[in-house]
C-alpha cells in the first residue's frame, strides 16, 4: 500500500473522530449581536468551503461542513430576546453592576451561551450568576460562590 492511501485513511479518521460540534440543551436566547454573529460565522463558513473545495482541501472542507451544520441549527433555534428598557428586574440582555461585601465592582451583561466571553464583561444567562440574577432589582443581594453581591445598577441594551 503506498504512503499517500495511509495518509489519506488517517486524515479521513481524523475527521471522523471528531465528531459533530454538540448543540447545547438549553434555550439558545440571543441578542440582537449574538444573531449577527452567529449569522457572520454562517457567511464566513460558506465562504471557507467554497475556497476549500477551490484548492481541493479535503480536511479544511469537512471542518468547515461540520461547523456551518452547528451554525445553522443554532440559527435554526435562536431565539431574539430584547430587554424591556423599563422593566426594573434584572432579563436576559440586560447589564447588571454589582458591588460586593469588598466593594469590588462588576459589570456584566447577560448573553447567549455562544456570544459569552466573561474577560469582555459578558456572562451566558445558563451561568450561576445569571440565574441568581434573573428577577432580581437594584438594592438587591444574591450569593454567587460564597460571595456576596448588592446589583446596584440595570441597564437594558439598546
Amino acid at each position: 500500500m503506498s504512503r499517500a492511501f495511509t495518509r489519506e485513511d488517517d486524515n479521513e479518521s481524523a475527521i471522523a473522530a471528531l465528531g459533530e460540534r454538540p448543540v447545547s440543551p438549553h434555550r439558545n436566547l440571543v441578542t440582537q449581536r449574538g444573531l449577527a454573529l452567529i449569522e457572520a460565522e454562517i457567511v464566513r463558513l460558506r465562504e471557507e468551503i467554497v475556497r476549500a473545495e477551490a484548492e481541493g482541501d479535503r480536511e479544511r472542507l469537512e471542518l468547515a461542513a461540520r461547523d456551518l451544520r452547528y451554525w445553522g441549527a443554532r440559527r435554526e433555534n435562536a431565539e431574539l430576546s430584547v430587554p424591556d428598557a423599563d422593566s426594573d428586574v434584572v432579563r436576559f440582555g440586560m447589564t447588571v453592576a454589582l458591588e460586593d461585601e469588598d466593594g469590588r465592582t462588576a459589570r456584566w451583561q447577560i448573553v447567549g451561551e455562544d456570544e459569552a466571553e466573561p474577560a469582555k464583561g459578558s456572562i451566558s444567562h445558563i451561568s450561576p450568576m445569571a440565574q441568581a440574577l434573573f428577577g432580581q432589582k437594584v438594592g438587591e443581594l444574591i450569593t454567587v460562590n460564597g460571595r456576596e453581591w448588592e446589583i446596584v445598577d440595570l441597564i437594558a441594551e439598546a
